[in-house]
């Protein structure tokens, strides 16, 4: 029987020495866990007799939290605490993994997926980032958005502007027959320049330029004081009222302050070349648009129009909370990253790659988001080391080295005292 028992020892260190070195092989495995063989002696049926041996019991999983390592890319996250990530290996359903690994990107079709191409799973949000519906049959696919919100044309310009007292009349009048002319193309028939963006109904963008030119000034003896205000939209110009294009004339009085107009005013409609459809501008000059002795001065030019938001960037907060930004600077929280808990981890099942399924012994997942109670939080640009102490497993491995070296040299001895009967003499 010594031969027996010898050789269960032998099975034993050499089941121990291929865990220890399955541990040391993926101790640059991100998310890895570390595993341990426990082994059990079998009892003799006798009283009289010495145990028989021993077996392998299980080799149990330990999911002591790895050291974290940065990393410079924002996908790439760990778990602080408890928990696991979800993912699915199906659009619709598939099977259901857990894992501590997390190096996730952005697959061709946009969804969040992990390393093995799964794909991670989030809980829904309203549009302040709060879940709207928890448990696990509320997880679904991540997809990022290539656009957010819907454009619009621009309709409504507010300006305040300071014009210059000081200012001169761009030319002399009376070499006009027919009185001032104005040119875009001529610098010197106005006074200032200044251009933005407007959009139009499909959110394309098209340049919009003010020419200010001064008509009547006080100090040379007009009666008012009074600026003219062309607009274009690309190479057309808007018209204040009637045909053809007339300017939004502005007149200040003593004091400086703008007396006309006295509420927004509408320009026509123009399409210039490339606009989808006519676009309709209003200006606003508000209060603050004065004359006074100085520079001209544009305090603020605003307008109300915008195009759909091209995906710029995403993050990922510590509760987990996947927020996109767009060009056009909005955000939009897409969903909360599922985090799932165990009541015994130790009997999940390893399905590879730092990856695990439910079992009966383990009991079903815990489904939560990071921060909650009895939940970890999420570290965006770190991954998850391995948790196993290289210094630890090699003692371990010379531990199981000399333990087989121990049961061969049993079974030796055995054999030798075998031999030693089998040459007695009669």
């Amino acid at each position: 029987m010594s031969f027996y028992t010898s050789l269960s020892g032998l099975k034993g260190a050499q089941t121990d020495l291929g865990t220890v070195s399955n541990n040391i092989a993926n101790v640059g495995s991100f998310g890895f866990k570390k595993s341990r063989a426990q082994f059990g002696d079998i009892v003799a049926a006798s009283r009289t007799t010495a145990g028989q041996g021993t077996r392998l019991k299980k080799i149990e999983q330990q999911f002591s939290q790895g050291g974290f390592e940065a990393s410079s890319k924002e996908l790439d996250l760990a778990i602080a605490g408890n928990g696991f990530f979800m993912t699915r290996d199906g659009l619709t359903g598939g099977s259901t993994y857990f894992s501590r690994n997390g190096s996730f990107a952005i697959d061709s079709e946009r969804y969040l997926v992990d390393s093995n191409g799964s794909y991670v799973q989030v809980l829904p949000v309203d549009p302040e980032g709060n879940v709207t519906s928890g448990g696990i049959t509320s997880a679904r696919n991540l997809q990022l958005p290539l656009t957010s919100g819907t454009p619009r044309a621009t309709s409504l310009m507010e300006l305040s502007i300071g014009f210059p007292s000081n200012a001169d009349i761009p030319a002399d009048r009376s070499q006009y027959s027919g009185g001032y002319t104005f040119d875009r193309l001529d610098p010197n028939s106005y006074n200032h320049s200044t251009q933005t963006v407007v959009y139009d109904s499909t959110g394309k963008a098209l340049p919009a330029t003010l020419y200010f030119a001064r008509t009547q000034s006080t100090a040379t003896g007009d009666p008012t004081n009074t600026w003219d205000t062309y607009l274009f939209v690309g190479s057309e110009q808007a018209s204040a009222g009637g045909t053809p294009p007339t300017p939004l004339t502005l007149e200040f009085d003593a004091a400086g302050a703008l007396v006309s107009p006295t509420a927004p005013a509408t320009f026509s409609p123009v399409q210039p070349a490339g606009a989808s459809a006519p676009i309709g501008l209003t200006l606003d000059f508000g209060a603050a648009t004065n004359q006074a002795t100085g520079t001209f001065t544009l305090a603020s030019l605003e307008q109300d129009g915008f195009t759909a938001g091209k995906l710029d960037d995403v993050s990922i907060s510590e509760e987990g909370l996947v927020t996109a930004t767009f060009s056009n600077g909005e955000t939009q929280a897409l969903g909360k990253l599922v985090l799932a808990t165990f009541s015994n981890p130790t009997g999940l099942k390893q399905r590879g790659d730092a990856r695990w399924s439910v079992t009966g012994d383990s009991g079903d997942a815990i489904v939560g988001a990071a921060g909650e109670d009895g939940f970890g939080r999420v570290q965006s640009g770190a991954l998850e080391r391995a948790n196993v102490d290289i210094t630890e497993e090699l003692v371990a491995l010379i531990a199981a080295q000399r333990n087989f070296q121990a049961n061969a040299k049993a079974i030796e001895t055995a054999n030798n005292m075998t031999q030693a009967i089998f040459n007695l003499r009669s």
